[in-house]
């Protein structure tokens, strides 16, 4: 339980160093994934809308 607590620590503490450190590659990883789901559900509507034709 503690290995646990103590790397979901390091992990948070990453993600705010990386956020400080490179605010601007932080925001284009954040894009791409946000993209990227979208993207994925763009290609499921078209796929259920072909389906249900």
């Amino acid at each position: 339980m503690q290995v646990k607590k103590v790397l979901t620590y390091a992990g948070i503490a990453f993600v705010v160093f990386y956020l400080y450190t490179q605010p601007s590659a932080a925001a284009a990883a954040v894009r791409g994934v946000f993209d990227s789901v979208n993207t994925g559900a763009t290609q499921l509507a078209t796929f259920f809308t072909q389906v249900l034709r």
